[in-house]
């Protein structure tokens, strides 16, 4: 077992609290114009910039700092024509056999259906993964602890430097996702965990009209 080894805290800068609050409050105003779209252009977006989105993505905390995850950035148009084709396959099974009334009622005021034609307009498709065990190099399996936990974390991180880039994004979760793992020649150790559509909206997209709780609503100071 290795000891612990520590460095110094050079990252950390403090702000004069009227400083402090001024930031909060304009990244509370940057953040709330985030709006999950799903009527995509098909314009390309520059690798680099998903790069970094992804650098973003991958200072998150996880379990141990065991970082497990993996992402995996479809641009191929062949690649995304099948993830539609299986996708939809998922989502007409789910839309007319698996979903319980209850369920496809909370979903109607969405607008949301089997058809995903984002799938293959958007410039980016990032398949998310969570690693449930890590492979040692002798081939030994290390256990992932607090993976799924640690995976939304940095997807959460990914979403919001996406919007920071002027990019738009739709998380999408079909169930189940296990053809992520053939198409994409994930091992058994991942498990999907969303698919994440990346790219600039349609210059005529348009959005659900939904409202946002109140801080009142989900947050309880003690």
């Amino acid at each position: 077992m290795k000891a612990p080894r520590f460095l110094p805290l050079k990252t950390y800068r403090e702000y004069p609290i009227e400083k402090m609050a001024e930031r909060a409050a304009g990244f509370y105003a940057e953040i709330k114009r985030r709006r999950t779209v799903r009527d995509f252009s098909d314009r390309p977006v520059p690798l680099e910039v998903i790069e970094n989105c992804l650098r973003a993505a991958g200072t998150a905390p996880s379990g141990a700092n065991l970082q497990p995850w993996h992402f995996v950035v479809v641009t191929d148009p062949e690649v995304k024509r099948r993830i539609r084709e299986a996708a939809e396959e998922e989502e007409r099974q789910f839309y007319s056999e698996r979903a319980p009334q209850e369920w496809l009622d909370v979903l109607a005021p969405l607008g949301t259906d089997e058809h995903k034609p984002f799938l293959e307009a958007a410039p980016h498709l990032i398949a998310i993964f969570s690693q449930s065990y890590g492979v040692l190099p002798d081939g030994s399996h290390m256990k992932h602890y607090y993976a799924t936990e640690s995976t939304g974390i940095a997807t959460g991180i990914l979403i919001t430097a996406i919007h920071h880039a002027g990019l738009v994004s739709l998380t999408h979760t079909p169930s189940p996702m296990g053809f992520l793992n053939e198409l994409l020649g994930r091992p058994a150790n991942e498990r999907p965990f969303l698919l994440l559509v990346v790219g600039y909206p349609e210059d005529n997209a348009v959005v659900p009209d939904i409202s946002r709780k109140t801080l009142e609503e989900f947050v309880t100071f003690k």
